[in-house]
C-alpha cells in the first residue's frame, strides 16, 4: 500500500486552477520531490496533503482519506515544514520544538516525561541542544531551519512534507539540511515529499521527481529520466547542460544564451 495516494487532485483559488487532476502515489519510505517552474502548483499539493487548503479529488494517507481524519489524527500522520514557518518572537527553541508534541499530549495538554525525552533527543540530533534556551529570533537562518524541522519531527509522524527546505540558505547549510532530512528518513523510515526549485539538489536527494507545469504532472520518474536537457528546455524554457557525476548523480548547469559582446 502506498503511504500517500493522490487521485484526480485539483486545487483552485477563485478562477485560478492551480492544480489540475493530479494522480500520484508515494511509497512508504520514499523521497518524492515536486519540481517545476514558479507557480506550477508544488506548494499547493503539499498544503492539500496536510489539509491546509481546499481541494477536490481524493487524498489518502496509509489508505485513509484525509478528509475523514480528525485533526489530531492527521497531525499524528503528517508533519509539514512550510517555506516560511511562523516563529513566535521571544519563544525559546526548546518550547518551539515542544509544540510539535501537541498531537500526543493528553486532555490537559501537559507534556510528560516521554514528550520531554523526545524533544531532548531531537535537539541533540539536530545539534540544537546548546540553543535550547535561546529565543528563535536569536538564531541564524540555518539554525531556524533546523528548529522548524525539529518541531515537525517532534510530531513523530510517518510522513514529512517540506516546502523549499533550502531557501535562503548558503550552499553548506543547504547540504546540511538535506543530509539531515535524508539521514532521519532512513533511520525512521519516513516518507518525504518535498517541493524544491534547485534541480541539482532535488535530483541528488530524491528517489523520484514529479515535474509539474501549470498545475499538471507532465513527467514523473527517477532523476536521471526527468533531468534531461531536452525536458528542462521544453518545460522551463531554459538552456542548460547536464553534468553526470558518480553514475546516478547529475548537476543541472544553466548556460548563457549569448556570450558577452
Amino acid at each position: 500500500m502506498s503511504a500517500i495516494s493522490l487521485r484526480n487532485l485539483s486545487i483552485a483559488y477563485g478562477r485560478l486552477n492551480a492544480v489540475k487532476q493530479i494522480d500520484l502515489d508515494v511509497a512508504a519510505g520514499e523521497w518524492l520531490t515536486l519540481v517545476g517552474p514558479n507557480g506550477a502548483g508544488k506548494s499547493s499539493v503539499l498544503r492539500a496533503i496536510a489539509r491546509l487548503t481546499q481541494f477536490t479529488g481524493d487524498i489518502t494517507i496509509g489508505g485513509d482519506h484525509v478528509g475523514a481524519l480528525r485533526g489530531v489524527e492527521l497531525a499524528r500522520r503528517v508533519a509539514m515544514v512550510p517555506q516560511a514557518p511562523h516563529m513566535p518572537v521571544g519563544m525559546a527553541v526548546s518550547h518551539y520544538v515542544m509544540l510539535g508534541r501537541g498531537p500526543h499530549l493528553g486532555y490537559l495538554g501537559r507534556e510528560g516525561r516521554r514528550d520531554m525525552t523526545v524533544v531532548a533527543a531531537i535537539l541533540d540530533r539536530l545539534a540544537l541542544q546548546a540553543f535550547a534556551g535561546r529565543t528563535l529570533d536569536q538564531l541564524s537562518g540555518g539554525e531556524r531551519q533546523r528548529a522548524a524541522i525539529g518541531r515537525a519531527l517532534a510530531q513523530e509522524a510517518p510522513v514529512l512534507l517540506v516546502d523549499e527546505p533550502t531557501s535562503s540558505l548558503d550552499v553548506a547549510r543547504q547540504q546540511d539540511v538535506l543530509e539531515l532530512i535524508d539521514e532521519i528518513r532512513q533511520a525512521r523510515g519516513l516518507t518525504v515529499v518535498a517541493a524544491m526549485h534547485d534541480l541539482t539538489l532535488a535530483g541528488q536527494y530524491a528517489d523520484r521527481l514529479a515535474l509539474l507545469v501549470e498545475g499538471e504532472v507532465v513527467m514523473a520518474g527517477p532523476p536521471r529520466e526527468v533531468l534531461t536537457e531536452a525536458t528542462i528546455s521544453a518545460q522551463y524554457g531554459a538552456q542548460v547542460r547536464i553534468i553526470e557525476h558518480d553514475g546516478d548523480s547529475r548537476a543541472v548547469v544553466p548556460i548563457r544564451r549569448r556570450s558577452r559582446a
